[in-house]
C-alpha cells in the first residue's frame, strides 16, 4: 500500500519539462561582418543584452506564468544597414509528457512556474548585414531623373554615329 501511494504521488507530482529540460538556454549569435553589435530586447521592450558578436547569451524562454518569451535581436555595424531578427519560443515537447505520466501539478504549476514548458525555435542565430556604402555606383536612365537633376548634367563626350 505504501509503495502504491508513493508511485501514485510521483506520477501526479512529476513535471516532465522541469526534470528533462531547462528554462534558460544559451543562444549562439554570429554575424557577418564580425565584429558587429547586437542589442537584445524582450517582449516588454526591455534591453536584456547589448554587446558584440560573436557571443553566447543565456536567455529565459518564459516571460511569466503560462507566457512564452519573445526577443528581438538588432544587429548593427558601421557601413551596414541595421537588421532585426525575432527569436521566438514554443512549447517544449517534454511539457506534454505530463499528460502521459499524469503529472497534473507539473503541467499546471511546476513547468509553467519554472519556465521549463517553453524552449526556443532555434539555439543559434546568424545573419549577414547588407552594406549601406553610399559610394556605391548607381546607374540610372536620364528618363528617371527630375528636370532639376537633368539641368545639372554635364556632357563628357559625344558619341560618333555608327
Amino acid at each position: 500500500m505504501k509503495s502504491m501511494l508513493m508511485t501514485f504521488s510521483v506520477l501526479v507530482l512529476v513535471s516532465c519539462a522541469s526534470i528533462l529540460s531547462k528554462s534558460v538556454y544559451p543562444i549562439h549569435i554570429t554575424s557577418s561582418p564580425t565584429p558587429a553589435k547586437v542589442t537584445i530586447t524582450d517582449l516588454n521592450g526591455m534591453e536584456v543584452y547589448n554587446g558584440e558578436v560573436p557571443t553566447v547569451v543565456k536567455l529565459e524562454a518564459s516571460a511569466k506564468f503560462f507566457k512564452k518569451q519573445q526577443y528581438s535581436l538588432t544587429f548593427s555595424a558601421p557601413g551596414y544597414e541595421d537588421k532585426t531578427i525575432p527569436l521566438l519560443c514554443k512549447v517544449d515537447g517534454w511539457y506534454w509528457g505530463n499528460l502521459i505520466l499524469g503529472g497534473v501539478i507539473g503541467m499546471l504549476i511546476v513547468d509553467p512556474a519554472t519556465g521549463a514548458m517553453y524552449k526556443f525555435h532555434q539555439e543559434s542565430i546568424s545573419t549577414t548585414l547588407r552594406n549601406s556604402d553610399s559610394s556605391a555606383l548607381i546607374i540610372r536612365s536620364v528618363r528617371d531623373l527630375s528636370w532639376s537633376q537633368r539641368s545639372k548634367l554635364e556632357l563628357i563626350g559625344q558619341m560618333e554615329p555608327f
